[in-house]
C-alpha cells in the first residue's frame, strides 16, 4: 500500500494554524474571528482556521471596524429584520397583548491589534511598544521640565537678575552712622526699701527711653532736622538714584517716609540702651544728622521731668517765703511793743515791782503783829498804838499804789502780756520758717533725684566706606522673595485646577 500524502495546501494550512496557536490569542479574540468569518461567508473548521482564512482574504479579524460591524447590522439586515417584525406583528391576533422585548445595548470596545507583519515576533512588537511609550514619557517629561524652567526664568531668575543689576550697578552708596546712648537717673541721696533697688537701672528709665525713641522718630524731630540741617534737600540731590531720591517738590509726607527709612532707632528693653543708625548719601551729613538728633533727645530728656521738678521746688519756695514774711511781721510787732514801753526789758521792771510789794507786805505784817501785841496788854500805850496804826495805813496805801500801777491800762503788766504774746508768735513763726526750710531742702533733693540725663556710650563717627547697599544679601533676599511668590502662586493654581477638574 502506498502512504497517504497531504497536499501542499493542507500542509501550509496546518503550519499557519500552528503559528497562530503560538501567538497566544485569547478565547474572546478567537470567538470574534469565527464571527467575522461567518459574516464573510467563509467555511472554517476551527477558530484558528477562521483567523487563518481571514488573514488570507486580507481581513484583520481584530480590527475595530470589523468588530463594530458585528455589533451594528447593515441596512439590508435591518430592513429584513424590520419586515419580519411587521409580518410577525400582523400574525398576532388583535385581542392578544403585544410583547415588548428589551433592546440590545451596543458597546464599543477598543481592543489591541494583533496584526503582525510577515516574520514579525510578538515579543519584539511588545518591546517596541514599551520603548515607544517610554520615549513618549521622556518627551513629555522634557517638555514639562522645559516649561518649568521657562516659568522660573520668567518669574524668578529675570527679576532676580534685574535686582542684582540695580544693587551692584545703579544703587547710590549710602553711609550709615551708628551710635548708642542711654537715659540715666540721678542717684538718690537717701532712702531705701524696694523702690531703691531699680534706681539708676534700665528698668527705672525704660518709659523715658520709649518716650525719647518715639520723639526721635516723630514728625516734630523730622521738621526740626529738616529746618536746621536740610534733610529734604540732601535726599533731593540729582546724584542719588531715582529709586532712593526724593522728587522735586515732594510733599512732607513723602520726605517723612524717607526719614523713617533712613533713621532707624532700636531699644534694648533689658538694658534700656537706645541704638540709632542714620543713613545718608554723604558720611559727613550722616554724622551731622546723628549729632543733631542726639541733641534733640537731650532736650527732650530735660523736658521730661522739668515740670515735676519746677512744681516741687516752686511750692516749697513759696511756703518758705510766706513763713519768712510772717516771722518778720511777728518780730516787728515785738519790737514795736518794746519801743512803746520805752525800755528794753519789761520783765525786770515787773520783777522789781513785785519785789517791792512783797517787802511792803512783810513790813505790813510786822506792824500788824506789833499792833496786836500792843493791844494785848491791859493798858496799852496809846501813842505807840496810834503810831503803829499810822504805819499800817501807810504801808497799805503804798502797796495798793504799786498794785494799781501794775494792773492799770497801759501799765507794765499789760505791756508784759502783749510782749509775751508777741514773743510766742515770733517763736512760732521761727519754727515755721525752719520747717519750710527743711521742706525746701527735701524738695530740692527729690527734684535732683528726678533729674534724667542722656549718656552717650557710642559716639557717632562717620564711616569711610559705604554701608549700603549690601548687594549680595539683597540679591539673595530678592531671589527668596520671588521664589516664595512663584511657589505660592503655583500651589494656588494647582489647587484651583484640581478643584475645577474634579
Amino acid at each position: 500500500m502506498s502512504g497517504a500524502v497531504d497536499s501542499p495546501n493542507t500542509v501550509s494550512a496546518e503550519t499557519d494554524i500552528d503559528a497562530i496557536r503560538q501567538e497566544g490569542l485569547t478565547g474572546r479574540q478567537l470567538r470574534m474571528a469565527r464571527r467575522v468569518a461567518q459574516k464573510n461567508g467563509l467555511a472554517v473548521t476551527s477558530d484558528f482556521d477562521a483567523v487563518r482564512q481571514l488573514r488570507q482574504q486580507g481581513i484583520d479579524p481584530f480590527q475595530r471596524a470589523n468588530v463594530l460591524e458585528l455589533v451594528t447590522p447593515n441596512d439590508e439586515q435591518t430592513n429584513a429584520a424590520a419586515g419580519q417584525m411587521r409580518v410577525a406583528t400582523a400574525k398576532v391576533p388583535a385581542n392578544q397583548a403585544r410583547v415588548q422585548l428589551p433592546q440590545t445595548v451596543q458597546r464599543k470596545q477598543s481592543l489591541p491589534s494583533t496584526q503582525l507583519g510577515p516574520g514579525e515576533n510578538p515579543a519584539e512588537r511588545r518591546a517596541s511598544e514599551i520603548s515607544r511609550i517610554q520615549r513618549d514619557i521622556a518627551k513629555r517629561r522634557r517638555r514639562n521640565i522645559a516649561s518649568l524652567l521657562g516659568r522660573l526664568s520668567m518669574f524668578v531668575l529675570l527679576p532676580t537678575i534685574a535686582a542684582s543689576f540695580y544693587f551692584y550697578t545703579i544703587a547710590t552708596p549710602m553711609y550709615g552712622t551708628k551710635s548708642e546712648f542711654i537715659i540715666q537717673q540721678a542717684e538718690s541721696q537717701g532712702g531705701g526699701g524696694l523702690g531703691s533697688l531699680f534706681q539708676g537701672t534700665g528698668l527705672a528709665t525704660q518709659t523715658d527711653s520709649t518716650s525719647v525713641q518715639s520723639y526721635m522718630t516723630s514728625r516734630e524731630a523730622f521738621l526740626r532736622l529738616d529746618d536746621d540741617h536740610g534733610f529734604t534737600d540732601h535726599f533731593s540731590d540729582p546724584n542719588i538714584d531715582a529709586i532712593q531720591r526724593l522728587d522735586a517738590g515732594a510733599t512732607r509726607e513723602a520726605a517723612y517716609s524717607v526719614f523713617q527709612d533712613h533713621v532707624q532707632i532700636g531699644l534694648d528693653p533689658a538694658e534700656g540702651i537706645l541704638k540709632m543708625e542714620v543713613i545718608a548719601a554723604d558720611p559727613i551729613k550722616s554724622q551731622e544728622f546723628s549729632d543733631a538728633l542726639i541733641g534733640y533727645a537731650e532736650e527732650q530728656v530735660d523736658q521730661l521731668t522739668q515740670r515735676v521738678r519746677s512744681d516741687q521746688m516752686s511750692g516749697a519756695q513759696t511756703n518758705l517765703e510766706e513763713a519768712r514774711e510772717r516771722r518778720q511781721a511777728a518780730q516787728a510787732i515785738q519790737i514795736e511793743i518794746q519801743q512803746e514801753a520805752e525800755q528794753g526789758t519789761i520783765g525786770v521792771e515787773l520783777a522789781a515791782l513785785q519785789q517791792r510789794i512783797i517787802n511792803l507786805e512783810i513790813q505790813l505784817d510786822d506792824e500788824r503783829l506789833n499792833l496786836a501785841s500792843l493791844n494785848a496788854v491791859r493798858r496799852p500805850n496809846q501813842a505807840q498804838v496810834n503810831g503803829t496804826e499810822l504805819n499800817i495805813s501807810n504801808l497799805e496805801t503804798q502797796i495798793a499804789l504799786l498794785r494799781g500801777q501794775m494792773s492799770a491800762d497801759g501799765s507794765l503788766i499789760a505791756i508784759d502780756g502783749r510782749l509775751r504774746q508777741a514773743e510766742e508768735n515770733y517763736q512760732f513763726e521761727v519754727a515755721n520758717v525752719q520747717s519750710a526750710q527743711a521742706a525746701l531742702d527735701s524738695a530740692r533733693i527729690e527734684a535732683n533725684r528726678q533729674v534724667r540725663y542722656l549718656s552717650v556710650s557710642v559716639s557717632p563717627i562717620a564711616p569711610d566706606e559705604p554701608t549700603y547697599p549690601r548687594a549680595f544679601e539683597n540679591t539673595l533676599l530678592a531671589f527668596l522673595i520671588f521664589s516664595g511668590i512663584y511657589l505660592m502662586i503655583s500651589l494656588t493654581a494647582s489647587i484651583l485646577r484640581e478643584q475645577v477638574s474634579s
